[in-house]
């Protein structure tokens, strides 16, 4: 089993609620490193190692945390893309959004989610469900053999 804790990759463009799962999961030590991605275009540009993010460390995330509702490329046209793509459809991927719209939620299991959790509207409630999330994918979790090594 791996023990070594990896990147996380957290897709959100609210401050607030990156605020939050940042704090949550640095309360629990669930992560080396959280890398953050304010809209999907910025999560493709680091999932690609394109633009600010060309000289990044190798290494895929053990787990991207993903809004939907994000400007200039949403969370299911970022999930098509990595589904999509042979080198990066094994990076397990959470769906962490406010939209309790069944149509989201249907599209979102039809291109390959592995979780969808709805944000709880409670500060207490929305640290507890980022720490469950953290603790099950980036120590829980046994990803598969070539997860975190393979640079795209």
């Amino acid at each position: 089993m791996i023990t070594e804790l990896r990147r996380i990759l957290l897709a959100e463009d609210n401050e607030k609620d990156v605020e939050l799962t940042l704090a949550a999961l640095a309360e629990h030590h669930l992560a080396n490193e959280v890398v953050v991605a304010r809209d999907g275009a910025e999560a493709l540009d680091y999932l690609y190692c394109r633009g600010t993010f060309a000289m990044r460390r190798a290494g895929h995330p053990v787990v991207i945390l993903l809004d939907l509702k994000m400007p200039k490329v949403d969370g299911l046209q970022v999930l098509r893309t990595l589904k999509g793509d042979a080198q990066l459809k094994t990076i397990p991927v959470v769906i962490l959004t406010s939209s309790r719209e069944e149509k989201d939620l249907v599209e979102s299991y039809n291109l390959g989610v592995n979780a969808y959790v709805v944000k709880p509207v409670g500060f207490r409630e929305f640290v507890d469900a980022v720490k469950q999330l953290g603790a099950f994918w980036a120590i829980l979790n046994e990803p598969p053999p070539d997860a975190g090594r393979t640079a795209p």
